[in-house]
């Protein structure tokens, strides 16, 4: 286990506060009680926690041709045919995937092609599970073409609590599917919008793992 490089800043602000926090209660309030003890234990935690939130897994990708593998650590919160505005104007199939901070933040490619599309999108920081959070949040979308012609959207979705959604991958380029595509920080969501014809092996309220479990399979 390793920490994502998306980390680095976010964890040195957090030993700076916890530590200038710690100083200077100590500083101000010298002796050793059980509320030291205390504010030291709640310190420590806030900063494990933060810390653990930009874990780095390792791990060996379950996908292939025609897979479509599972973008994000999470819980399935939607599986609905709808239609998409942005990108493909028609109807598709929508899975979303909710991220807790408890999860790995990280996203993944589900699958392998040529980057179409990408545009971001500033908005509000509703729940991640409010239905409207896909239209209205701060969000990033990515269109991928795979090598037989399909076009998958995915778009990544900031939270009540995200602020920063990264994407790494630029229009025109080719992608491997279990590679890295962005990473949102804390609370947040992915939307997968799919054809019409594949075939899911997921269901509402499943936890899936990215890189590991199976969305479903291109026709």
């Amino acid at each position: 286990m390793s920490i994502h490089k998306e980390g680095y800043t976010t964890i040195f602000i957090a030993f700076l506060f916890v530590a200038v926090v710690l100083l200077t209660f100590n500083h101000i309030f010298p002796g050793q009680t059980w509320f030291h003890a205390g504010l030291y234990a709640i310190g420590l935690w806030f900063f494990i926690m933060i810390v653990r939130f930009f874990r780095s897994p390792k791990r060996e990708l379950n996908g292939g041709e025609n897979i479509i593998s599972c973008p994000a650590d999470g819980k399935i919160v939607v599986i609905e045919k709808t239609h998409e505005p942005e990108y493909f104007k028609d109807d598709r199939i929508q899975v979303s995937i909710f991220m807790s901070a408890r999860n790995v933040h990280i996203n993944w490619f589900p699958v392998s092609g040529m980057i179409k599309y990408y545009y971001y999108h500033p908005g509000l920081h509703m729940i991640a599970f409010n239905p409207k959070a896909s239209l209205e949040n701060e969000r990033a979308t990515t269109v991928i073409r795979t090598p037989g012609g399909k076009e998958i959207l995915v778009r990544q979705i900031a939270g009540a609590v995200a602020r920063r959604i990264v994407t790494y991958p630029k229009v025109g380029s080719p992608e491997e599917q279990g590679d890295e595509l962005g990473f949102i920080k804390f609370g947040s969501r992915v939307d997968l919008l799919l054809p019409l014809d594949t075939k899911l092996g997921i269901s509402v309220n499943e936890l899936v793992t990215g890189k590991q479990t199976i969305i479903g399979q291109l026709s």
